[in-house]
């Protein structure tokens, strides 16, 4: 018979395997009903908890995995993975109901209808979907180096608890925006640059290529936000967060 901390160590060995058939099966072996104090400690171990909820949603037991997630209140350590559990599964669903893909707008409003249960969530305000430190260490970042290489990348994803593909593609939406407005700048500075009888207003993105398809849209445009996937516009936002983050699109996924 394991001991609850022996269980414990098992289950996340196991989950850094990532060998959620391997952790499914150890967790059926247990007994069902660990009587005393023993049980008790069992079903309070963080990383059991955590165990059962990989295991219930890799299964595709969404139900189990919401009851989990909201009965057991979890350190911040295990959020940001349990947090990616949350909306996976509401996309999932919405997307077996439909039939087809989600878009980058519907998943939006999956996070806005199914906000973050407190128990996988620290309660921080955030602006947009980052937080604001985050926002601020990435910011401090891009001015000494805007072309972080891979290692600066991974130095700075540990710093912040993002991904290095959330980090590099933050920094890559941060330079086409700076961009953007610099072209746009010269322009306005030099009309000269301007096709005769344009406008920099109206002719800014239309005739120069480093405008097109960049971030020069009306204030609360997804284009013109600056975070990745799943909040508000600025003045419009929840008090609860998204964290689905991988660009600095409002909408994208």
């Amino acid at each position: 018979m394991f001991t609850p901390d022996q269980v414990a160590r098992v289950c996340e060995n196991l989950e850094e395997t990532g060998d959620m058939e391997r952790l499914g099966r150890f967790l059926w072996s247990l007994p069902a009903a660990v009587p005393g104090a023993a049980g008790e400690a069992l079903n309070r171990h963080e990383s059991v908890m955590r165990a059962r909820a990989l295991v219930a949603f890799h299964g595709g037991n969404f139900e189990a995995l919401y009851q989990i997630l909201q009965s057991h209140r979890f350190t911040r350590e295990s959020h940001a993975k349990l947090q990616d559990l949350w909306l996976d599964a509401h996309y999932r669903e919405a997307e077996r109901l439909r039939g087809r893909p989600l878009g980058p707008v519907e998943k939006y409003r999956i996070r806005k209808k199914f906000p973050l249960p407190r128990t996988i969530w620290d309660g921080e305000q955030k602006t947009h979907c980052f937080k604001e430190r985050t926002r601020s260490l990435l910011r401090e970042w891009y001015l000494q180096d805007p072309y972080p290489n891979p290692s600066r990348k991974r130095h700075l994803a540990q710093a912040t608890g993002l991904t290095p593909t959330q980090v590099g593609n933050w920094f890559k939406n941060r330079r086409q925006r700076d961009r953007a407005a610099s072209a746009k700048n010269r322009l306005q500075q030099d009309p000269s640059l301007l096709p005769s009888g344009s406008s920099p207003e109206c002719s800014s993105s239309e005739h120069n290529p480093h405008l097109q398809g960049s971030s020069l849209h009306r204030p609360g445009s997804p284009e013109n936000s600056d975070c990745s996937s799943g909040t508000e516009p600025q003045g419009t936002r929840a008090s609860t967060p998204d964290i689905s983050v991988s660009s600095d699109s409002e909408y994208e996924s």
